[in-house]
């Protein structure tokens, strides 16, 4: 009996990708010994995502789909998917064609060697500005400085997972889930594969700057509480370098030196003021993810789906 590949695809805003992306797995699979399934995430889209993906999978029997009642976030959409998925193994994948379905075949291949997880690594695109790449650099870098685990750059969302390691995901209720560093921290036997990124088919980047600053956000305070300690010893390194001042002080009153210049003073004030803003924030960081998950709130809803019980 052939085993089955459940390959689950997050889509915003992705009308007019949804049906290269489909075919294009179609056609990979043509070649391959395997039954596969598309489960298609529907992340709130405000164009026509929905409707082509409804009406794809009213042609057959293998094109399944969730519908999300408001966009809820990438994360949770793969999250979902997963959630859905029994195949024997599972495929995550971006819609926009970036992720080539030509590799797919070693990520079974891999697979079929007895790895549980085969995660992707993307190659510099030469292609993006020198401030996306830079940026790129700078999030793995601040990421792998301030967390316990270590990502490698250009660690992608591409990856496949035996069900067994997709049995323990289900098991995961994070709000705010940062699944590449999940994948690192569960363990199981990894290997990576090394890939040249496709040109996107259609459409922008969803990806930010800001959302970017955010997903490292979510990733140090995932999986680490270092920040918290930076915020500690920085504090003792300024208290330390504030007794500098006493010399000078002292000095200034044995010899009836005024002591002048408000630039100075409002210098310190402002900048000690805006440390002491920066710690607050890192603590309440902690304090707000807490909070949101002691809620116990549902992490994504959903409103329609063709997917039968199983």
């Amino acid at each position: 009996m052939k085993k089955l590949v459940s390959i689950v695809i997050p889509a915003y805003n992705e009308a007019d990708n949804v049906f290269v992306i489909a075919e294009s797995i179609k056609s990979v699979f043509s070649t391959l010994n395997y039954n596969y399934e598309i489960i298609l995430v529907d992340d709130g889209s405000a164009d026509h995502t929905l409707e082509k993906i409804r009406a794809y999978a009213a042609t057959t029997d293998n094109i399944f789909f969730l519908e999300f009642s408001k966009n809820f976030g990438h994360q949770l959409a793969v999250k979902a998917g997963m959630d859905h998925a029994y195949g024997d193994c599972v495929i995550s994948m971006d819609c926009d064609m970036q992720h080539p379905p030509e590799l797919i075949p070693d990520m079974l291949k891999k697979w079929e060697e007895g790895f549980e997880v085969v995660y992707t690594i993307r190659a510099e695109d030469k292609n993006l500005s020198k401030g996306k790449r830079s940026s790129s650099s700078l999030f793995y870098k601040t990421l792998n400085w301030l967390s316990d685990i270590e990502l490698e750059p250009g660690a992608a969302d591409f990856r496949l997972l035996d069900q067994k390691v997709v049995n323990v995901f289900r098991n995961f209720h994070e709000n705010e889930p940062f699944l590449r560093g999940l994948v690192k921290w569960l363990g199981f036997k990894q290997i990576a594969i090394h890939y040249n990124p496709a040109a996107r088919f259609s459409g922008k980047s969803k990806y930010t700057f800001k959302k970017m600053v955010n997903l490292a956000l979510h990733g140090v305070t995932s999986f680490s509480i270092k920040p918290l300690y930076t915020a500690v010893y920085l504090g003792f390194i300024l208290s330390m370098a504030s007794v500098l001042y006493v010399p000078y002080i002292i000095y200034a009153f044995a010899n009836n030196v005024e002591v002048s210049g408000w630039a100075s003073v409002i210098m310190t004030i402002v900048f000690f003021g805006g440390l002491q803003l920066i710690i607050l924030g890192i603590i309440g960081i902690y304090v707000g993810k807490m909070f949101m998950q002691s809620k116990n709130r549902p992490n994504y809803i959903i409103r329609s789906t063709n997917i039968p019980v199983r």
